[in-house]
């Protein structure tokens, strides 16, 4: 009966111990928190690195001319500029404008581009016109020149030998009428840059004073058939409007000689639209005319 209890008494004592030794085994610690400021853990997927599409200043192409910008003879060009324009408002023909800036393609021409508008030292554009054989001077009845304290050479004035001819002094041109119709509207600086000069359709336009022809076309907006004579390096005359154009680009003329045939192009009725340009400034045609 001891020995039982003795062992029921031992049996007792195991579980105890077990239960006490369970209870450890399943005790939470608590631990602090693990910090980790050092290891960046690399995504699951793979990074596609974009380049920024923004050039570099190194890699950005600078305008043709830029290094001139702001320099005596040059001219940066604006937005609804053309080449034609350019030289109209400066005094030179556009295709020497093109020459002297090393434009390729006279009808592209960028925005911030710098053109040379003077030409360079030593190459002075100076008209030499020579007189085709079969082209002949037809001039309006001799009129008084205005008194501008200057002698005007008579419209009729004796013209020598085509390889001794020279462009005349810049304000001895002889100027005569390049049409033979009324004014219909006068110069005005801002409205009518030149003379509106009534006529028929077919009608001459003559060439104003000796000079080279620099520019014939329609590419310049509201002048419709247009041609531009440089007589030297101070003046430049238009004739716009025409209903054909009977001379050729570089090609040399002389006064009173039949250029164009008036018309109505990019215009409301049949007139020559004929203006002056004093160093690309439009001036009073009136003041070069002689009186009626």
């Amino acid at each position: 009966m001891s020995g039982s209890r003795f062992r029921l008494g031992s049996l007792l004592a195991l579980l105890l111990l077990a239960s006490l030794l369970g209870g450890c085994g399943s005790k939470v610690i608590n631990r602090a928190p693990v910090e980790d400021r050092g290891v960046v853990i690399a995504p699951s997927k793979p990074v596609v690195v974009v380049p920024d599409p923004t050039p570099a200043p190194s890699q950005v192409k600078p305008l043709p001319g830029s290094e001139n910008a702001g320099k005596p003879g040059y001219y940066t060009v604006k937005p609804g500029d053309t080449l034609i324009r350019i030289g109209l408002d400066h005094g030179q023909g556009a295709k020497d404008i093109a020459r002297w800036s090393g434009v390729e393609n006279p009808n592209r021409i960028e925005v911030g581009q710098v053109l040379r508008v003077e030409p360079p030292v030593g190459s002075a554009v100076i008209s030499k016109p020579v007189l085709a054989a079969s082209a002949t001077p037809v001039a309006p009845a001799a009129a008084p020149a205005r008194a501008t304290g200057i002698e005007k050479a008579p419209a009729t004035a004796p013209v020598g030998p085509a390889s001794t001819a020279v462009a005349a002094p810049d304000d001895e041109l002889g100027w005569i009428w390049p049409a033979a119709g009324a004014v219909l509207a006068g110069f005005d600086e801002v409205k009518n840059k030149g003379l509106d000069i009534a006529g028929v359709a077919g009608e001459a336009v003559l060439a104003a004073a000796d000079g080279r022809v620099v520019y014939v076309g329609a590419g310049l907006r509201g002048y419709g058939n247009l041609i531009i004579l440089k007589h030297n390096n101070t003046y430049l005359t238009a004739y716009a409007h025409n209903q054909s154009l009977l001379v050729k680009e570089d090609q040399s003329v002389r006064k009173g000689q039949k250029i164009a045939e008036m018309g109505s192009s990019d215009a409301d009725r049949v007139k020559l639209h004929f203006e002056v340009r004093r160093q690309g400034k439009p001036v009073d045609p009136a003041k070069y005319l002689p009186a009626r």
